[in-house]
């Protein structure tokens, strides 16, 4: 029999926020992860302000995302979606992807395996306009 895990409750206002490297105008907060215990996934928020995005790029691991406000243009292979709250997201690990901020703040939930992960900026990729590169 496994081991219980110990609960872990506290308001996502607390969790501090870091920059994406890759992204422009573009914060993240790791709401429930490793720290708190959660052996197999880890839930972040991101926040994309004006002008704000992410470059086509890569990941090794699979990405489930929920709106929670704003308005975005997202690509997926060569697929472009115009996505608004309420509205999921499946991006399989090794999908190229992009987001464009339309309306800010941009803000959705991103659900990803505990695993490792690399983002691979794709070559030649622009930067989103209004900005320079960075999910």
């Amino acid at each position: 029999m496994a081991a219980a895990q110990d609960p872990a409750v506290r308001s996502a206002r607390a969790v501090p926020a870091t920059k994406v490297a890759a992204g422009t105008a573009t914060e993240m907060q790791v709401l429930v992860g490793p720290e708190q215990g959660a052996p197999n996934f880890v839930l972040r928020r991101f926040i994309m302000g004006e002008g704000g995005g992410m470059p086509r790029h890569t990941n090794l691991v699979e990405h489930e995302q929920y709106v929670l406000r704003g308005r975005a243009r997202i690509t997926i292979g060569e697929a472009v979606h115009e996505v608004t709250p309420d509205t999921t997201l499946y991006i399989p690990a090794g999908a190229v992807h992009s987001y464009q901020v339309l309306e800010a703040p941009f803000e959705f939930l991103c659900v990803v395996p505990n695993a490792p992960d690399k983002v691979q900026i794709v070559e030649g990729s622009a930067p989103p306009p209004g900005g320079a590169p960075h999910c």
